[in-house]
């Protein structure tokens, strides 16, 4: 099964310096039938305008993950962390028993796009951790997040696997899928066909029961394929 969740029908807040869309039910947005894909809870999709951003606040027992496509982020938190997050750069931080950090675009004049993502831990009150790692390969298969951090990848408390896929005009990729396991695609930029199913940038695509992906690619594309465990 694929369903396929175009992007003008997320949920959408836009507070005069944010502006971001929601896949899944998050703050005032509330679907019943969007709280989540297996061990995802949310992926916003967020455009900060310049000198502004997300002042300290807390999170618990929650992965989360930041990819920037456009400007940086300045991050700073109650670890004692305090980076510059540039376009390409996956951040991920383990909330675990606690951790408070905030968030801001440094830029005064470039704004900031980028993508949080929400993954609930296999496990809870973990020690709070930060990692930070640049994946810009343009036409790569990159493993992003695994469990192991194995090649390169950074570490998620989770059974599941980042992929992100940068692909060209006409290019195709296949991926199997084990059984009783699902996926979501979210598509960065592009045009794509997933098994038949056609979908554009900020569109996102459910998957289970399915026995492997076929990816061609219509355009310069990019996709972030999450592997995720069956409910």
């Amino acid at each position: 099964m694929i369903y396929l969740r175009k992007a003008d029908v997320r949920g959408h807040a836009n507070h005069g310096w944010l502006d971001s869309w929601h896949s899944f039910s998050f703050a005032d947005y509330y679907d019943e039938n969007f709280m989540g894909f297996s061990a995802l809870r949310v992926i916003n999709e967020d455009r900060v305008s310049p000198g502004q951003g997300f002042p300290t606040h807390p999170h618990k027992n929650m992965e989360i993950l930041s990819y920037v496509l456009e400007g940086a982020i300045e991050h700073q938190d109650s670890m004692g962390n305090k980076e510059r997050v540039p376009a390409g750069d996956f951040q991920i931080m383990s909330a675990g028993t606690g951790v408070r950090h905030s968030e801001y675009n440094p830029s005064a004049t470039e704004p900031l796009h980028f993508y949080q993502i929400w993954i609930i831990p296999s496990e809870q009150d973990i020690a709070p951790r930060y990692e930070q790692k640049s994946f810009t390969e343009k036409h790569a298969r990159q493993l992003v997040l695994s469990p192991d951090a194995r090649d390169g990848s950074l570490k998620v408390y989770q059974d599941m696997e980042l992929w992100r896929w940068a692909m060209d005009d006409g290019e195709k990729a296949e991926y199997p899928i084990t059984k009783g396991r699902r996926v979501w695609l979210q598509v960065v930029k592009g045009q794509i066909d997933v098994n038949g199913v056609q979908a554009s940038a900020s569109d996102g695509l459910a998957l289970w029961d399915e026995a492997k992906l076929n990816v061609t690619a219509y355009g310069d594309s990019e996709v972030l394929a999450f592997d995720l465990p069956g409910v």
